[in-house]
C-alpha cells in the first residue's frame, strides 16, 4: 500500500521564495537558482536583452548574455512572449532592481507549446490602455495577463476577502442563496426570465428574501456571489451580472448601527489592502501628467497607499440635494431639487465635496424617500414619506444602499398592498413575518463598483474578469 506525501512542499522555483530569501540573506548574490514563470516581455539590446517573466504574482528581470549562457543567440531568439519557461540563473544583486537582485539566464527551456503572436500588446501597459474598450474586452483570455489589469482582479480578491474576514470576525455566518427564483426581491421589471421545466424562472436579482429569511435562523447572516440585473441601458457604472457582496442582521436598535458597521468593515478593508496588497496599489499611483477625466481620481496615494479613514460624515437626502443646489445656482440645481434620486453628475460632486472640506472619500446619505425605496424599506415613524434606509457614496459613486427592514407581517402586507404587489407571489417571504422577526437591517454592496472607484476606473467593466453587458456573452 502506498499513501500520498501530503505535507506542503516550499517551492523554490516561485521568484517569491527568492526575493523573501534575498531579504533574510539565506539566498544571496552569486547562488544558483531555477524558477519557473511565463515570458512577459523581452527586450533585445546590443549583445544582450532583458526577459521579464511573470509569475503568480510579480514580474521580475531577468538577463541574458550570450557569452555568459548555454543559450545561443540562436535558441534565444526562438522564444517569444507568454511562452512558460524554466529558468536556470544565478542571482546577481543589483541596486537599480526594484526586487533588489536580477536572474542572469545560465539556460532556459520550454515547457509549453510555442505561443502564438499575441493579438495585444500584453506587456505594454500604455498600449493596453489606449485600446478601445470593446477592444480590450474581445481580447479579455489574454489582456487579463497585463500586469495591470491582473492587479485590478488581485484588489477584487481583497475585497472579496476582507468582506468575509471582518463579517466573520463579527459572528456573521455566510450562506448561499439560490440563483433561480420564481419571482424578484425587489419587484421590479429588470430582470432575466429562464424556463425553468416549462415554468417561469427568473435569474435573481438580489439575495434580500433569502438573507432576512437568514436573519431567523443566524441573527447576522452574509452573502458573496453573482447578481443579476436585466439593465436597460450600458453606463461606467453598470453591468448585467455583478459580484454581490450581501449582509443581514437582526436586533438591531438603528439603522445607525448599520452604517457603524460598514465603517468599521471599510476601516478593516482599506487595512487589509494596504498591507497585504500594496504591490497591485503601487500600479496605480497618479500620474499627475495624465488625469483621468473620464472617471473618479485614484484614491491611491502617491506612496501606494489608499486613505487611512477615521470619520464618516453623514448627511440626509434632502439636506445633500439643497447642498448641491446652493452650489449649482439656476437651472442645474433647480432640477437637482426636484429629482427623486441623485444624478451621477450629483453623486460625484458630493464625493469631491466631502473629500475637500473633510478629507472623507466616503459618506454615507440617509432618509431616501419611500417612493424610490423597495416595498421592505422600513419607513421613518416621523415621516412616513422617507425611509430609515442609506447609500454610502465612495469617492463620487454608490457602492452601498441598505437600511432598516420592516418586521412586523401587519405592516409588511400592508406596504405591499398599497403598492398593488402580487401577495400570492411572496407567500414564502411573508411566512417569515408571520413567525416572528427581530428588528433587522442590511445592506448590499457592489464590489465592482468599489474596486472601480478605489482605482479612479473610467468603467466598471474594467473591474469585472468578463464582464456582461446588453451587448456581451464572450469570453
Amino acid at each position: 500500500m502506498e499513501f500520498l506525501n501530503h505535507e506542503k512542499r516550499v517551492d523554490t522555483s516561485d521568484i517569491a521564495y527568492v526575493v523573501e530569501g534575498f531579504k533574510n540573506g539565506t539566498v544571496k548574490d552569486g547562488d544558483s537558482v531555477q524558477l519557473k514563470g511565463t515570458i512577459y516581455r523581452i527586450k533585445d539590446m546590443k549583445g544582450f536583452a532583458f526577459v521579464n517573466i511573470r509569475s503568480s504574482r510579480i514580474v521580475f528581470q531577468c538577463v541574458w548574455e550570450e557569452a555568459n549562457s548555454n543559450l545561443t543567440l540562436e535558441k534565444f531568439k526562438d522564444f517569444s512572449c507568454e511562452e512558460c519557461v524554466v529558468i536556470d540563473g544565478i542571482v546577481v544583486a543589483e541596486e537599480r532592481s526594484r526586487l533588489g537582485f536580477d536572474i542572469r539566464i545560465v539556460d532556459m527551456n520550454r515547457i509549453s507549446g510555442k505561443a502564438a503572436p499575441l493579438p495585444v500588446e500584453v506587456s505594454n501597459d500604455r498600449k493596453i490602455e489606449s485600446l478601445q474598450l470593446n477592444t480590450l474586452l474581445d481580447n479579455r483570455v489574454v489582456d487579463l495577463r497585463n500586469q495591470k489589469i491582473r492587479a485590478i482582479m488581485r484588489i477584487c480578491d481583497g475585497v472579496m476577502f476582507a468582506f468575509r474576514d471582518f463579517l466573520r470576525s463579527e459572528g456573521f455566518v455566510e450562506f448561499v442563496p439560490p440563483k433561480m427564483v420564481a419571482a424578484g426581491a425587489e419587484g421590479g421589471a429588470d430582470m432575466f426570465e429562464v424556463d425553468y421545466f416549462g415554468k417561469k424562472a427568473y435569474l435573481n436579482q438580489s439575495p434580500q428574501m433569502y438573507k432576512q429569511i437568514m436573519v431567523g435562523v443566524f441573527q447576522k447572516a452574509y452573502t458573496v456571489g453573482p447578481v443579476f440585473r436585466a439593465e436597460k441601458f450600458s453606463t461606467n457604472r453598470h453591468i448585467n451580472e455583478f459580484q454581490g457582496l450581501d449582509l443581514e442582521m437582526g436586533f438591531i436598535d438603528s439603522f445607525e448601527d448599520l452604517m457603524e458597521l460598514e465603517a468599521r468593515m471599510f476601516q478593516h478593508m482599506f487595512k487589509i489592502l494596504n498591507e497585504q496588497y500594496s504591490a497591485e496599489l503601487a500600479l496605480f499611483v497618479p500620474n499627475k501628467k495624465k488625469q483621468n477625466t473620464e472617471g473618479a481620481k485614484t484614491l491611491v496615494d502617491e506612496n501606494g497607499k489608499l486613505p487611512k479613514l477615521t470619520r464618516f460624515p453623514k448627511i440626509k437626502f434632502m439636506d445633500a440635494k439643497k447642498l448641491f443646489a446652493e452650489n449649482h445656482p439656476g437651472e442645474v440645481g433647480a432640477k437637482a431639487l426636484n429629482e427623486p434620486d441623485f444624478a451621477p453628475e450629483e453623486e460625484k460632486w458630493l464625493g469631491e465635496y466631502f473629500n475637500k472640506e473633510y478629507g472623507c472619500p466616503i459618506v454615507f446619505v440617509t432618509h431616501y424617500p419611500t417612493n424610490k425605496r423597495p416595498f421592505y424599506a422600513m419607513d421613518d415613524p416621523e415621516n412616513d414619506k422617507l425611509t430609515l434606509s442609506f447609500d454610502m457614496l465612495l469617492n463620487g459613486l454608490e457602492v452601498t444602499t441598505g437600511g432598516q427592514r420592516i418586521h412586523d407581517y401587519e405592516m409588511q402586507l400592508a406596504k405591499m398592498k398599497a403598492r398593488g404587489m402580487d401577495i400570492d407571489q411572496f407567500e414564502d417571504y411573508l411566512t417569515m413575518h408571520k413567525y416572528g422577526m427581530p428588528p433587522h437591517g442590511g445592506m448590499g454592496l457592489g464590489m465592482e463598483r468599489i474596486v472601480q472607484n478605489l482605482l479612479g476606473l473610467k468603467t466598471i467593466k474594467e473591474a469585472t474578469a468578463f464582464p456582461r453587458d446588453r451587448d456581451r456573452l464572450n469570453p
